[in-house]
């Protein structure tokens, strides 16, 4: 019995000294079908584990892209998914996220956290395509009935995750209407990432934000949305985040690293974008494309 606990902390102590944390940027678009920019979806991978937030459109296929530098982004390894909320661009791909891993050898249930209403969302998906369900796990595929389970919980603000690898906090951010809106703070060995999901102004970003090394945030060009109908003035402002939030934000959180996505341009150019923010804020700024890594 010495011996095995002796083996299994020092199991904790590798996985600890040696993680390396990446961040992948999966996709970094919007509701704009845009085929340069995916859904809104990204990876925090250390060492040999994953861990999405959100699952726009073409998910799977995006990390599948990254499995040969990452094999934690494989299909089959896709088995924790943290989902901010449940507007369609960050939740499209979901059903991707559930079957296609499963078809392609996922060995286990997909565990999922997110706002209230993603079980009931679980539920019609899974009630959806049954059929397809019996078919390939009681047909010739004999498929793994437990790939296409989902472990599903709803949460509030705290603690929400932890393996040997990683602790998830998440907090509440202000998303318009939507009541269930949440970001995500992931602890690691060496790295603390914090993603804003979808949101305005939010002081309990700031809260949650401080003393971490890279900040995901989203961000709307002001200049392009001042050339907009009211309803769409209306819309952005109390929905998204301008560059004079985006910038007292970082200004207060003070990121080692501030990677901006879900880049709503209205017209505007990256260029013009990123003037708009570097009159307000001048540390360093990633302006976030598909596949994009970051440690």
């Amino acid at each position: 019995m010495k011996h095995l606990y002796t083996a299994l902390l020092l199991v904790l102590i590798s996985h600890s000294i040696f993680a390396q944390t990446k961040l992948v940027m999966l996709g970094t678009g919007t509701p704009f079908a845009d085929p340069n920019r995916s859904g809104p979806s990204l990876a925090i991978v250390v060492n040999d584990q994953s861990y999405i937030v959100d699952c726009g459109p073409g998910v799977v296929r995006r990390a599948s892209s990254m499995s040969n530098t990452f094999p934690a982004l494989a299909a089959s390894q896709l088995k924790r998914l943290f989902i901010t909320h449940l507007h369609t661009d960050h939740t499209v791909g979901y059903t991707d996220m559930i079957f296609t891993p499963a078809v392609l050898d996922r060995n286990e249930p997909l565990i999922v956290y997110g706002p209230k209403g993603v079980r009931s969302m679980t539920h019609h998906l899974l009630k959806a395509y049954k059929e397809d369900i019996a078919i390939r796990v009681n047909g010739l595929e004999m498929g793994n009935a437990s790939a296409y389970k989902v472990d599903v919980h709803e949460i509030e603000p705290g603690l929400v995750y932890q393996d040997e690898l990683v602790k998830v906090f998440a907090f509440r951010v202000d998303h318009g209407s939507w009541k269930h809106a949440f970001g995500y703070r992931f602890e690691t060995p060496d790295k603390v990432i914090v993603i804003s999901g979808d949101a305005t102004y939010s002081p309990t970003l700031i809260e949650n934000a401080k003393n971490c090394d890279i900040l995901v945030h989203e961000l709307f060009s002001q200049i392009g949305l001042d050339k907009r109908e009211e309803r769409w003035k209306r819309y952005h402002s109390t929905f998204h985040t301008s560059p004079s939030q985006v910038a007292e934000i970082a200004n207060t959180v003070k990121p080692k690293l501030l990677v901006l996505t879900h880049l709503l341009f209205f017209g505007e150019s990256m260029e013009t974008l990123m003037g708009e923010l570097k009159n307000k804020y001048t540390g360093p700024i990633a302006m976030a494309a598909d596949l994009d890594v970051y440690d």
